[in-house]
């Protein structure tokens, strides 16, 4: 898009991605879910994953009908809550977008502060979750600055993977299935390093056609992201001034002693969800304020002074990219197409979004703190100049998902029982088994599908085991 090579990161850590990212929890909306249900993967559907949801879910105000308590995954109201973060919700209140104080309950239109996965404000992320606190089960070993290279296949079956760590090439062989787990990008990656993916594709690179599965790399989808940023005439946001420096040098002691201030931020602390159109059925847009500078993934240099920035995407793009190989290399990075606007209606969507986002900026709560836009400026007047200004800046909001999706089309590479299509003791178990992008951040989900996955390996396993009992 603009001829550029865009930014896009990715969490080698244990935890994935939701060790790195901004704790955010949202679901989507239910018909999310339910769509995906209706392209044919029973038991996808929003009331089949709300158990799976709640189950998981360790949520401080307490239990209801859409919130769980007693899960291993802390999700509440953040410590640190910026100012400028209220102005922001009295703003979208103004233009008609109401105010929402749980996007997870029953509907998700409005504006205020996101749930975060913190615990005693610190990070709460699936690795702190799920494995730390079976790490030491005689039955679970952990290898760490290792980097699978190839799933095993003989005769049809995955029987193993081959990793390296170090200088050292090592095999480990299944007992029962394999399953992967390594994200959006690189699951079909390593798919197709092992012979299962498009057959042009693979013959390119020379590597062994295991099976044939077109889909491998298709469909890929993304939230792409627009950012709109003012500079600020007071002090409230986090910025570069004598008086946010002494806060800043404050930061650690009031964090050491209270969990609490500046360094217990997520930075994106409020945002919401609203229409672009007042007869859409559900919100089409999501919002992220930040009550500072963030342009470029905070690493373009701020001005000096204080800003406020809000970032807007299209929640459910129609353009579609793909994830294809450099080389047979598995320490080479995988070639990442998005093709980021290349349908029509994405365009005009994203220009409506960056409208809705200007009205809320322009709003009187805002006129006491608005010194002049910055990015973009006022030249930016038009839906043509718009266009190019998207074009030129707008980037990820981290949300890549559907290149090993769930279906049984042409293009899908998984069952509703996350097993690839023509491969025995094969799952893939992460966001890139999505059919389609779901209308909000993809982390909560993503630790859903998980969820869903080791419902359905323990039921297969007590099939088995009972199949033997009747032998």
């Amino acid at each position: 898009m603009g001829n550029r090579r865009m930014y896009q990161p990715r969490g080698k850590v244990l935890g994935g991605s939701g060790s790195i990212n901004a704790m955010i929890y949202t679901r989507g909306v239910a018909s999310d879910y339910d769509e995906w249900e209706a392209l044919g993967n029973k038991g996808w559907g929003f009331k089949d994953l709300l158990p799976i949801f709640k189950r998981g879910q360790n949520q401080q105000r307490g239990g209801s009908e859409f919130h769980g308590e007693g899960g291993p995954l802390s999700v509440g109201d953040p410590r640190q809550v910026n100012k400028m973060c209220h102005v922001f919700a009295d703003a979208g209140e103004e233009i008609g977008i109401p105010k929402n104080d749980d996007f997870n309950a029953d509907g998700q239109e409005g504006v205020g502060v996101f749930q975060v996965t913190q615990e005693g404000g610190q990070r709460c992320s699936p690795s702190k979750a799920y494995l730390q606190p079976v790490r030491s089960r005689p039955n679970l070993t952990v290898i760490t600055k290792a980097l699978a290279s190839k799933i095993i296949i003989e005769d049809g079956r995955a029987v193993g993977v081959v990793y390296r760590q170090g200088k050292q090439e090592h095999r480990i062989m299944a007992a029962k299935e394999v399953v992967l787990s390594a994200g959006a990008i690189n699951s079909p990656q390593l798919l197709m390093l092992s012979g299962i993916g498009p057959k042009e594709e693979l013959s390119k690179h020379g590597i062994p056609l295991a099976h044939e599965l077109p889909g491998v790399g298709k469909n890929l989808q993304d939230h792409l992201d627009v950012i709109l940023i003012e500079k600020s005439s007071q002090k409230e946001s986090y910025g570069f001034s004598w008086q946010f420096g002494l806060k800043a040098l404050m930061a650690p002691f009031e964090y050491m002693k209270s969990k609490s201030g500046l360094l217990a931020s997520n930075a994106a602390e409020a945002g919401g969800f609203a229409k672009t159109d007042p007869s859409l059925d559900k919100p089409d847009v999501q919002f992220h304020f930040t009550p500072s500078w963030l342009r470029n993934h905070g690493l373009a240099i701020p001005e000096f002074g204080h800003c406020y920035s809000l970032h807007v995407c299209l929640l459910r793009p129609k353009s579609r990219g793909e994830i294809t190989l450099k080389d047979s290399n598995p320490k080479s990075k995988a070639k990442i197409r998005f093709n980021y606007l290349e349908h029509p209606d994405d365009v005009t969507g994203l220009i409506g979004a960056v409208k809705l986002a200007k009205k809320l900026l322009a709003a009187k709560a805002f006129d006491a703190y608005r010194e002049k836009s910055v990015h973009p400026g006022p030249e930016v007047d038009s839906d043509a100049k718009l266009e190019q200004f998207i074009r030129h800046h707008a980037e990820t909001i981290y949300h890549p998902v559907g290149t090993c999706k769930m279906g049984n089309d042409a293009l899908a590479v998984v069952d509703d029982q996350l097993r690839v299509h023509g491969v025995q003791g094969l799952r893939v178990v992460d966001a890139s088994i999505m059919p389609t992008l779901i209308g909000g951040n993809t982390n909560g989900p993503t630790m859903v599908i998980a969820g869903k996955a080791a419902d359905m390996m323990l039921s297969t396993e007590v099939v088995s085991e009972e199949a033997k009992a009747t032998a």
